[in-house]
């Protein structure tokens, strides 16, 4: 019986492999062949582009040929007519070839991540970088905003959320309105409501999710470095911008040798925290308040609309920098706390439901600018007091949410990187 148990298990194993290795050579054959695609094309091209210049007609074409069938004569279009090369044929096959290359290397690594195999960190080049944020994305992204808000006819409702809900896994049962021919616009159906009794808010601990998402990092901010990812960091002060005024947050009196990160904790003995949360298109894109908190200022970056999936957080370094973030912060009963909510491509539109003077991805910016708004003034000492749970803003689409905060040194996250958590969950206790 042992022995069959163990042929069983190995054959299964061996099943699996198999498997995997025929998934990873179909998306590497199909890689290949595109990435040959688009070298031929670019090589046709160039030899193209190079006779009509030495003979100094553009785009020359060579006579027609006539045939003869039966007294009938026909007429057959010159090669170059019928395969006429163009620049949108260069970029798509070029796009193709790369894209193509992109999913394998991202498939890999997932496969590395589910037999939990550490995954060692490639950064992208200053080029690459460079690259990624020339294209469009916050121009997309406004036009995908104007196309969340065009009403849809009844009838083409539920066949385009169907193939929504099929291809990100939606649970429409948690919906406090379940019937898809309620949602006028894909926008009114990104931001659903959740049943009541959806998402139960944990209140034995201190700190709950503030969203559904995954967790991509945790832990304690160290040398005023933040992992976004392990082994892929940003700047903490880059992130959140320069010192608030202490006016409007208890900083104690910083002196000349204290870093940003030591400026932040206003109690003797804290520690300073930080948990990442993805959100994919999927998720509920609502985002809730984690704690009792009061929030007492607004720094809105203009920036970037980069993707903040986890395959582009382990490639871009400093990728939350980069993007367009809308960061608030305040303090709780241990201290200096903040909740960021970082754009990505098609959502450059982040809203907070107490901040009406908000507008997130404006047709022009400053690069590097920031805009600051407090939310402390003569009729109002206190801010916005935030209950736990509380409704606080939402994305157009998945994103990422960055919590940033003091706690004593006993403070325990119950969590795992990867982890899929849920809102309302903890996310760590004293």
């Amino acid at each position: 019986m042992i022995l069959k148990g163990n042929l069983s298990l190995s054959y299964s194993a061996f099943e699996d492999k198999i498997v995997t290795t025929l998934n990873c050579l179909h998306l590497y054959l199909s890689s290949c062949f595109l990435f040959i695609c688009s070298l031929l094309t670019t090589y046709n091209f160039l030899i193209r582009e190079n006779l009509c210049l030495r003979t100094g007609v553009l785009w020359k074409q060579p006579p027609s040929r006539t045939f003869f069938n039966d007294r009938k004569k026909l007429h057959t279009a010159p090669l170059g007519q019928v395969f006429r090369l163009r620049p949108f044929h260069v970029l798509v096959a070029t796009g193709g070839g790369y894209a193509g290359y992109k999913k394998y290397e991202d498939y890999k690594l997932e496969q590395l991540e589910k037999r939990g195999i550490e995954v060692p960190v490639k950064l992208a080049s200053e080029w690459e970088v460079a690259l990624y944020k020339s294209v469009p994305t916050r121009l997309l992204s406004r036009a995908w905003g104007r196309l969340n808000q065009v009403e849809l006819p009844t009838w083409l409702r539920k066949p385009v959320y169907s193939l929504y809900i099929w291809t990100f896994g939606v649970n429409m049962k948690e919906a406090a309105v379940e019937d898809l021919h309620h949602y006028r616009n894909l926008s009114e159906f990104f931001r659903r409501k959740l049943k009541p009794q959806a998402r139960p808010v944990c209140c034995a601990h201190s700190v709950i999710s503030p969203s559904d998402g995954k967790i991509l990092n945790f832990g304690q901010v160290k040398n005023c470095e933040v992992e976004q990812v392990k082994g892929v960091t940003y700047s903490l002060e880059s992130f959140l911008g320069p010192r608030i005024s202490t006016e409007e947050l208890h900083f104690r009196q910083a002196s000349p040798g204290n870093s940003f990160q030591q400026q932040l904790v206003t109690k003797e003995g804290n520690e300073l925290y930080h948990c990442v949360i993805y959100l994919a298109p999927g998720d509920y894109h609502c985002f809730h308040s984690p704690t009792d908190w009061r929030v007492s200022h607004r720094r809105h970056f203009p920036g970037s609309l980069m993707s903040v999936n986890p395959g582009v957080a382990r490639w871009i370094k400093e990728l939350f920098c980069h993007n367009e973030r809308v960061v608030l912060t305040g303090d709780w009963k241990h201290g200096f706390f903040s909740l960021t909510a970082v754009g990505a491509t098609n959502v450059g539109s982040i809203r907070i439901y107490f901040d009406q003077d908000l507008h997130t991805n404006s047709p022009s910016y400053s690069k590097g600018s920031y805009n600051d708004f407090s939310f402390i003034s003569n009729n109002n000492k206190e801010g916005i007091p935030m209950r736990k749970g509380e409704h606080l803003g939402e994305f157009n689409l998945g994103s990422t949410i960055v919590l940033i905060f003091e706690a004593p040194k006993d403070f325990k996250f119950h969590l795992k990187a990867g982890q899929k958590i849920r809102f309302g969950e903890a996310l760590g206790s004293l």
